[in-house]
């Protein structure tokens, strides 16, 4: 194990939020940072009373190093960070993941996977804490990730055995199809090159690739399917019968770029064809940065939440983004797609089950900044989602919240303040 101690205190301060009218509770307000640098990406993830978050810090030089600070009291308080590695490449996006697998009689142990830098693109780490995140095991390449050319925007859970599954964007067959290793560089993917038609584009979504692979085995790794769109995050989820769930963003015919989503019933051996799960027809020559968020809840119903182009309020104005649900009980069809009640432009969705429905938090566009905002959904047996937005935050600019459920509560964290002096801010929500 890494028995190096934290380098660097973490700064804390305490808000106690007033109750408002928008709130159906107290809340407190955490900022958490890594002193004299750049704190940003959170990701949480939580068990009972215990929570831990991962975040990228960036030093002066620009040298990102991954963080992970706990919780065990159901994030009113976070214990100092332990550095778990450095070299990472971090963006908001592709955060470190982070995901709890439970022992019994014993504190879950802590699982982080994050990209960092290759000799020949780029490769997916993970990480693991047996002793409540005070250290971790020198990093580890993903199985099936090591290899020439980009990957990231990966996504992890915690299956009923206890392992952890991965999936994640991968362009080998980009750096193969150029005859050397060398990466293609980020802005590539975004944009057609000048000439190019849309066909173009959906030609070389072909060479992206959604992969997947459980973490310790090196059989697992595998394909999913080509025509990803990529730069926009995956997502991924697990039940109680070991089923696997997956959804991206995928480039149809016509370089539209939907949301698909697959399902493995046998723990990752083999997945079904992939499946849309609405037809958005976001035509784009470029990558919205924007993927979906899903959960399967206790009665296997799978939820979807993404963003995607809708046309503007009157005939003369602009299109703009919207946010959108979907549940499927069978994996097989989606329910028609239900607009979520939001204010700007809505980005980067996540979502959680809470004890009485769900919470979708997401970052707003509006009067040149950002800032957070949640809405929480009860839903009936139909589908049918009764979603109530609220804003959360304390009105400096905010963005790429995440979530994650705790006994007796659910805690949001995001990236707040200034460009390049960014905390994170983690507000617990009582339910």
């Amino acid at each position: 194990m890494n028995r190096s101690h934290p380098r660097w205190p973490l700064v804390f301060g305490i808000v106690v939020m007033a109750t408002t009218a928008s709130r159906t509770a107290t809340s407190q307000q955490l900022q958490v940072a890594v002193k004299d640098h750049t704190n940003a990406y959170a990701s949480l993830a939580g068990a009972g009373p215990f929570a831990a978050m991962a975040w990228g810090a960036s030093s002066k030089d620009g040298a990102t190093d991954i963080y992970v600070a706990v919780s065990r009291d159901g994030g009113r308080a976070f214990a100092g960070p332990t550095r778990v590695a450095g070299d990472a490449k971090l963006s908001g996006e592709q955060p470190p993941r982070v995901a709890l697998v439970p022992r019994p009689g014993r504190t879950p142990s802590i699982v982080v996977v994050w990209t960092t830098s290759g000799s020949t693109g780029t490769r997916l780490l993970s990480a693991r804490s047996d002793d409540e995140g005070r250290t971790f095991a020198p990093p580890a390449p993903l199985p099936g990730s090591d290899a020439p050319g980009n990957r990231g925007w990966e996504s992890i859970s915690t299956n009923r055995s206890g392992d952890v599954v991965a999936l994640w964007l991968d362009h080998r067959e980009s750096a193969s199809s150029r005859g050397t290793g060398a990466p293609m560089n980020h802005a590539e993917h975004q944009h057609l090159e000048s000439g190019q038609r849309p066909s173009d584009g959906v030609a070389r979504a072909q060479l992206s690739r959604l992969w997947f692979a459980r973490l310790g085995s090196t059989d697992s790794p595998k394909a999913l399917t080509g025509g990803v769109c990529y730069c926009c995050k995956t997502t991924i989820a697990t039940d109680s019968d070991g089923a696997i769930y997956a959804a991206w963003r995928h480039v149809y015919h016509g370089n539209v770029r939907d949301i698909a989503f697959t399902k493995s019933s046998d723990n990752g051996r083999s997945f079904a064809p992939p499946l849309r799960v609405s037809d958005d027809n976001w035509v784009l020559d470029g990558c919205p940065e924007n993927g979906p968020s899903m959960v399967v809840d206790d009665a296997k119903r799978i939820h979807i939440v993404w963003p995607t182009l809708v046309p503007g309020a009157t005939r003369t104005s602009e299109p703009t983004l919207a946010l959108f649900y979907a549940m499927s009980l069978d994996g097989k069809r989606f329910t028609a797609r239900q607009r979520i009640p939001t204010e700007g432009v809505p980005r980067h969705p996540q979502m959680i089950v809470a004890p009485n429905g769900l919470i979708v938090a997401w970052d707003e566009q509006a009067k040149g900044t950002r800032h957070i905002a949640l809405a929480r959904a009860s839903i009936d047996s139909h589908g049918t989602a009764r979603f109530v937005r609220q804003a959360i935050g304390d009105g400096i600019r905010a963005e790429y919240p995440s979530l994650a459920a705790v006994t007796d509560g659910t805690l949001v964290a995001w990236t707040s303040g200034s460009v390049g002096q960014t905390v994170l801010r983690v507000e617990r929500l009582v339910n």
